[in-house]
Parts: structure tokens; sequence; C-alpha cells
């Protein structure tokens, strides 16, 4: 029998042409100039930071401090483009943290805080970029595909601004996440806290982590397709955001409970919403999975994913119609209501050129599998970090609060997803109508666990 033995070697030229065969390189010996310097600059700001405000963190903050500063470095290594992103944001929010001088009276008074980096501003910002974005991901589905004057096809270039926008949006959300937890330390030290503590934090935190994570499997499949689908959960979620704080002036620093009074909460609560993030954006790939899928179906009655986005779209008003500011709510979901007809009338008719643009199903089944994949392993250490927080504050890992045993449930539904997967072989319409179903779940555990039900989470409620 003929065997071969593989050997991982990779194989160099020279200038003058000879090749040269060597070992392949290790991890760090992979890392160039400019990989060293960010590594530099990472652990250079960590640490000015751990001198500038060590006096305010306990021994498990200065842990998570620390902590974080391998896994900064190793995010920048492992996806480039947030090099640059973390830099700018780094770059903007100190200057707009140095632009207060301890005084929060600034923001009214200095121009780049009043219109741009105040957290108000910056989040304001950040919605509007999304919205755009949104709008020239589906402008870019529909214009053609004839080359330009500078050689791509408008449907590129239109795609490529929506994704660039959205890579501003991510910014801006940071630069205000980051502004406003040293301005709640402004208001006074036993205040100040990480801006992940109630429904208008945690919505600015799933806004820009479902776009980023977008943006990867964007750049990972080379296609940007899919950025229509995506960032219309973003903008569902912008809207919910607006609206939340127009009705009850939410973006309105308060004093934490007693209970979030804790370092577990900078742990839980984003592992919590990768979960989240990742979840919703699986959905939106298995509903663009069925407009593939179903481009060539005629009879209306076939076309079950769409109508139904349609009647869940229309259902969310009715929801939250009756809210504190009666006219302003009314009509803020009125024009919901027409948007969202709008869009869902418009996949329908679409749906043939709409699938012509999509990646091929494939691709769709893989991405859905990653999201799902990724989401479920951060949920998981999330739940796991949530039982020894309740362990801390409560005295007991699991209490079966609604919160807690919708989480459960949220668990368990992505698990036997991934069983299936795994186990089964499971993949195409059924994968997606699952996935699709997930997300209703998911968004019960997020929202309606706070709109109908009350217990030990009752943090945010409606």
């Amino acid at each position: 029998m003929n065997t071969t033995t593989r050997i991982n070697t990779t194989t160099t030229l020279s200038a003058g042409g000879d090749s040269t065969l060597s070992l392949n390189e290790g991890y760090f010996a992979k890392r160039n100039a400019l990989d060293w310097v960010f590594a530099v600059l990472v652990a250079g700001g960590f640490l000015y930071a751990f001198a500038r405000y060590s006096a305010y963190m306990d021994i498990y903050e200065k842990g998570i401090l620390f902590g974080a500063i391998p896994a900064t470095i190793a995010m920048g290594w492992f996806w480039r483009p947030l090099r640059v992103l973390m830099m700018v944001v780094a770059g903007f929010a100190l200057l707009g943290i140095t632009s207060y001088q301890g005084d929060l009276a600034q923001a009214e008074q200095v121009f780049w805080l009043k219109y741009f980096l105040s957290s108000q501003s910056a989040i304001l910002w950040m919605s509007v970029l999304f919205f755009m974005s949104t709008i020239f991901y589906w402008i870019g589905m529909f214009a053609s595909n004839t080359p330009n004057s500078v050689g791509s096809s408008n449907s590129a270039t239109l795609e490529s601004l929506g994704s660039k926008i959205a890579w501003v949006g991510v910014g801006m959300a940071l630069i205000g996440t980051l502004v406003r937890w040293y301005e709640s330390y402004l208001i006074g030290a036993d205040i100040g806290h990480i801006p992940v503590s109630n429904l208008y934090e945690v919505f600015v935190l799933f806004c820009w982590m479902t776009a980023a994570f977008y943006l990867y499997f964007e750049a990972e499949y080379k296609t940007r397709a899919l950025g229509a689908f995506v960032m219309l959960v973003v903008s569902a979620a912008v809207g919910f955001l607006l609206w939340y704080t127009v009705v009850r002036e939410a973006h309105e620093i308060q004093p934490l409970v007693p209970a979030l009074k804790s370092w577990w909460m900078k742990l839980h609560v984003p592992a919590n919403f990768i979960g989240y993030g990742m979840f919703a954006l699986a959905a939106m790939v298995a509903l663009s999975y069925h407009v593939k899928q179903q481009a060539q179906e005629t009879r209306w009655y076939k076309l079950t994913p769409l109508w139904m986005l349609g009647v869940v779209l229309c259902f969310v008003p009715i929801v939250f119609r009756k809210s504190p500011l009666e006219a302003g709510g009314s009509n803020y979901w009125v024009v919901y209501l027409l948007v969202a007809g709008l869009i869902t009338g418009g996949i329908l008719l679409s749906r043939k050129h709409i699938a012509a643009r999509l990646p091929s199903l494939e691709v769709l089944d893989d991405v859905m599998y990653k999201a799902i994949a990724v989401g479920f392993a951060f949920f998981t250490i999330a739940t796991v970090l949530g039982a020894l927080w309740a362990a801390e504050a409560w005295g007991g890992y699991w209490s079966w609060d609604p919160k807690e045993t919708w989480a459960l449930i949220v668990w368990l539904n992505y698990a036997a997803w991934l069983h299936m997967r795994l186990m089964k072989g499971l993949r195409g319409t059924v994968a997606a109508w699952w996935a699709l179903g997930g997300l209703a779940i998911t968004t019960f555990a997020f929202l309606g666990v706070n709109m109908f039900l009350s217990g030990l989470h009752s943090y945010g409620t409606l």
C-alpha cells in the first residue's frame, strides 16, 4: 500500500528565484510590525485607564480590565478592520471625554460635544447612519449591474456605500457608549456604571453588535446582498430605541438598582447580547433563504414566510400602540405600519430579482449555522454567568424567574437546532423555519417578559 505523509510547509521564493522550504510559522511569528504596534497601543491605553480609574474599581473589575487586554489584541489580529475601528473610536471617545473638563454642562457649550460626541448625539448619529445603511443596501439590491464610470457596477457601489455607512454607525455607537460611561461618573461616583444596565442601553448594544457581526460575515463571504436583510432588523431595533427614548426619556442616565451594582454585569450582559444579535442575524438570513427558495413560486398562499413577516410587522404596532405619550406613540406606529407594509409588499413583488442577487442556498445555510453556533456559545456563557451572579445577589443559582425560564427556553431551542444540525444533518427549509421561529422566542425572552411578566429581572419595563 502506498502511503503519503503530509508535512505542513510553506514555500517562499527569494529575489533570485530560488525556493526554500520551511516549517509553518507559529501564531506570533506571523504577526507583522503593524500588529505589534497595535498591541502596544492597546496595552498602553488599558494601562492608562487602569492608572487613572483604578480607584473606582474593585479587584474583579481590575481583573476584567487586564483580561480585556489580550482579548482586544486577539480580536484586532483576527479581524484587522477592527484595529482601525478601535483606534478611531478610542481617539474620538477621548476627545469627547476630555472636552467635558469634568463638567456635564460642556455638552451644550462645546460644538463637537453638542452635535457629535456627547453620548446622546453619538447615539442619534448611530440611528441615522443605520437607517441610511439599510436604505443604500436596498437601493443597491435593485440597482443595475452595468458598469459605471469607475468600472464597478452601480449596485456594487451603492452596497459598498451601505457597508461603509454601517461601519461608521458601529463607530458612533461605540463612541456614544464610552462617552456615556464617563458621563455617568460625572453625575456622581456612586452613579457611574458601564452602560448596559437598562433597555435603552442594551438596545444600543444590540444594534452595533448585530451590525458588526454582519460586517464580519460580509467580508468573510464576499457578498453584500445580505446587508439588505440583516440591516432591517437593526433598523427595527433603532426604530424601537427612538420610540422608547421619546416615550420614556430613556436616554437619561439613572442610578443602578442595588442588584445591578456588580462586576458580573460587565460580563453577563455583553455575552447575552452577542447571543441575541447572532440569533437575530441568523433569522434574517433564514428569511433571505426562504425568499431565494420561493422565488419562482406563483401560488401566493405558498409564500408563507413572507406573509408571516407582514403579519408580525403589522402586529408590532398593536402591541405598542398604548404608550404613555399617546399622540406621539400613535403617530409613530402609524408610520411604522406604513413602512412595514411597503417593505413586505416590496419583497413579495420583487422576490425573483432579490433571489437572483442573493448568494447560493448553500452559503445562506452556512451563514445561518455559523451565526447560531456563535450565538449559542455566548448565550451559554451568559447563562452560566447569570447563574453565578444570581447566587451572589439572591442566594440561589436558579429561581425560575420568568426571565430565567425564558432564557432556558431560548437555550433549549438553539441547543436542539444545533443537535439536529450536527447529529441528523438538519439543512434547508426546516432549518430556516426553525431559525425564524427562534427569533420569535428570543424576542419574547428579550422584550415580552419585560412587557407582560414581572420578576427579579424587571429592570427595563415598558
